[in-house]
């Protein structure tokens, strides 16, 4: 990275913490508490150019690679995941666009993606399928005027408020994932239906939900990834989303770290205090060590992406695996540390501990990436 292209990444990542500390931390727990996604957060996100970071300059985006905008969404996360993770999402969609989309799909999205005023969202995940991406069964059928789209979406991170929608389909079962495209339809088209957000342990403001399509008649001119090529996208955009997810849980644990440090600073048991006992600060040795650990794992699978290694789709696998995993065990020793003031919203390691376990499956769960890293291992074996 150029000393210019650092410099530009440190301002953005300077811009976030702001960002974080004046419109995401502060009403983090009320999303929460109301189960609510915040369109107006994201909007705001836009205004301090937060929403088209891997869109070339040229484009009207930021300009950034996958790795400065991961060290972002750490910033990010640090507030608030499920925030963080919608801005993933939606930034991971506008840079899919720019890189692949024909002019007409760049002059017609970007601009509005870019400022906020449309929501974007990727649709591959099926009720049926889970964490098997391959098992498409969406399908989509070539009419005289274009196509025809039928099937049902899930775990669609802001489903709740997308306005465009990136539709992996079938459009031959019988090549597997090679018959998979990509479409980019409105969420308010005919023969779409926007399914109720889901109720979770934490994690509202991702806004999760579903799609239901019956009938939905798209124009040629929709199809953004041709047949052949949409599953692979669909993989190098999940690929760049795991090094997010990776970061995002290093950011939780910090937050976390910091909280249940000052708070245990602060309190005296048994005639010591807290931070005087060996017990606790072993318990939150051990979740540093930890912390710089998945940190510098995180980084070396960014920089691999960032840099198109070949290395970097395991790396990422790794990081993503060893970073929630991490995130979720610590937090839970962080919140023990806390006792029973750790479980309450005055506090965020409560809405932190859920979301690292909504980490862990976002992109795959952790076993898919386990199945990522096996074949890696026996591929160089064989």
């Amino acid at each position: 990275m150029s000393d210019a292209s650092a410099d530009k990444a440190d301002r953005y990542i300077e811009t976030a913490r702001r960002f974080a500390a004046e419109a995401v931390a502060p009403h983090a727990a009320a999303w929460e508490r109301d189960r609510r996604a915040p369109r107006e957060a994201l909007e705001a996100a836009a205004d301090a150019g937060l929403m088209g970071l891997l869109v070339p300059e040229e484009q009207g985006g930021a300009g950034l690679d996958l790795f400065a905008m991961a060290r972002i969404m750490e910033v990010l996360a640090a507030a608030d995941l499920a925030f963080a993770f919608s801005l993933v999402v939606h930034n991971n969609l506008a840079g899919n666009i720019a890189r692949n989309g024909a002019p007409h799909h760049r002059e017609a999205h970007l601009p509005d993606l870019i400022a906020g005023r449309r929501i974007g969202a990727f649709l591959l995940t099926e009720p049926q399928g889970g964490s098997d991406a391959a098992n498409v069964q969406t399908i989509a059928t070539k009419t005289e005027i274009g196509w025809r789209i039928d099937g049902e979406k899930a775990w669609v991170t802001s489903g709740s408020h997308a306005d465009l929608l990136s539709i992996y389909a079938q459009t031959d079962p019988v090549a597997g994932h090679r018959g998979v495209a990509c479409f980019l339809a409105a969420a308010d088209a005919p023969g779409v239906e926007r399914l109720p957000a889901y109720a979770m342990l934490g994690g509202h403001a991702l806004g999760a939900g579903g799609f239901r399509f019956d009938g939905l008649e798209l124009p040629d001119s929709a199809l953004f990834i041709p047949v052949g090529r949409g599953f692979s996208v669909a993989m190098q955009g999940i690929d760049l989303a795991r090094v997010n997810v990776a970061y995002s849980a290093c950011g939780m644990l910090r937050a976390g770290l910091d909280a249940a440090i000052a708070f245990a600073s602060q309190r005296a048991l048994f005639g010591t205090r807290n931070t005087e006992k060996q017990g606790i600060q072993w318990i939150l040795a051990d979740a540093a060590s930890e912390l710089e650990a998945a940190s510098a794992l995180a980084a070396k699978a960014g920089a691999a992406l960032a840099a198109g290694d070949p290395e970097g789709r395991v790396l990422a696998a790794h990081a993503k695996k060893y970073a929630t995993r991490v995130a979720f065990d610590r937090l839970n020793d962080c919140m023990q540390v806390m006792g029973a003031w750790g479980l309450t919203h005055d506090h965020p390691v409560a809405r932190h501990l859920a979301g690292a376990k909504i980490a862990q499956y976002l992109d795959g769960a952790n076993e898919i990436q386990n199945i990522v890293i096996s074949r890696a291992l026996f591929g160089s074996a064989a």
